[in-house]
């Protein structure tokens, strides 16, 4: 393991924005990551671990203590009670990896393809899209728990999953390094083709799409958004979806829909299974002012999805950070409602996460676990 310093850390994020590491380190063994967090204890340096710098917004300023990028590879498959298991290292490239599935024939993970960043982010964020979530196919998380010093495998009960969110950036925020996560696939699975667009899509089908169709569709959906990350595409220059779409109570609801209607306007929503109401926060976002193609300075809004704030050239994180809290006020006073964020902030804490105890072991072999 080798310790960097003062790594400039806007390359290595698809929002293009932040400054450098104070420290850096790439872990590719689970002995490795030991190390480090070991390294970061015993200098009393705040952390953070950077993935595929797809969900985070550094800040201009950089990060004061060890930045630790995990890139644990390898992919082992197996199986359990007639389904496809796969253990899959922290660091592989999430959609290579959906990909593979989709070739055995697997459907588990086919509507979450061309999302960027690797495999250790899709259970601390849930990551979700098109109706479906990562926590539906996770059946184990292999992480290295700080506080107790030790490698544990978490089940996917152990999680706390909920929209956007898990153990791993709520109720234990910085506690847990993912080192390696197991899908559990179904062979028989079968896609929930509910959303809008992908209805649309295969509207004109006269038989059910394959797989290897649902994939590419979803991919071209993706694309007509810039929700690919491609290095010609200026606006995929983002963290992709800045805001999470808002669940509100009935109540909330009714305000929302209140003040629309004054508007002329009616708000898309979709009823939860707690009697709640989802309403896309890209509608509240375009409808508070500001349309696809918006741009104000060096950030604007993608001319081809609203909920990506995107790096127009030269941006710094204070700008963009200024657009989110201007968007958040203007449908704050419109709708009464108060949009939350989707990323991850970095180095905006006056002091970062604190360094935890140093560990006592590392590298047990799979098996231990928390229940």
């Amino acid at each position: 393991m080798q310790i960097q310093k003062n790594v400039p850390l806007a390359p290595l994020t698809t929002l293009g924005v932040g400054g450098k590491a104070h420290y850096f380190a790439e872990v590719r063994t689970e002995a490795e990551a030991g190390e480090a967090l070991s390294w970061a204890s015993e200098h009393d340096l705040p952390l953070f671990v950077l993935g595929g710098g797809s969900n985070v917004v550094v800040a201009d300023r950089g990060f004061p203590g060890l930045v630790l990028k995990v890139a644990i590879g390898g992919v082992e498959a197996g199986r359990e009670n007639g389904n496809r298991l796969f253990w899959v290292g922290a660091g592989n490239p999430w959609d290579p990896f959906v990909s593979q599935t989709v070739a055995e024939d697997l459907a588990g993970l086919v509507l979450l393809s061309g999302i960027p960043g690797t495999v250790g982010g899709t259970p601390i964020q849930n990551v979700g899209a098109y109706g479906a979530e990562v926590a539906a196919a996770i059946r184990t998380v292999r992480v290295l728990d700080r506080r107790a010093g030790h490698v544990v495998e978490m089940p996917a009960a152990a999680c706390s999953f909920g929209y956007r969110r898990s153990i791993f950036n709520a109720e234990e925020k910085g506690r847990y390094l993912v080192l390696a996560v197991c899908y559990s696939l179904p062979k028989d699975g079968k896609p929930d083709l509910r959303y809008p667009d992908l209805l649309a899509f295969f509207s004109k089908n006269d038989a059910p799409p394959s797989l290897q169709e649902i994939r590419q569709a979803v991919l071209c959906i993706r694309r007509s958004k810039a929700m690919v990350i491609a290095a010609d595409e200026e606006d995929s220059r983002s963290v992709g979806s800045f805001f999470k779409n808002p669940i509100l109570e009935s109540a909330a609801f009714a305000e929302l829909c209140r003040r629309a209607e004054k508007r002329g306007l009616i708000p898309p929503s979709y009823p939860t299974s707690d009697g709640k109401y989802k309403v896309p926060a890209a509608w509240l976002v375009e409808n508070a002012g500001f349309p696809k193609g918006f741009q104000r300075a060096s950030v604007g809004i993608s001319r081809r999805h609203a909920l990506a704030i995107v790096n127009r050239g030269g941006a710094t994180a204070a700008e963009v950070l200024a657009f989110m809290g201007e968007i958040e006020d203007a449908v704050d006073l419109l709708f009464a409602v108060r949009l939350k964020p989707e990323p991850v902030f970095v180095g905006f804490e006056s002091c970062g996460t604190p360094a935890l105890p140093t560990l006592r072991r590392i590298g047990q072999k799979k098996g231990s676990t928390l229940s």
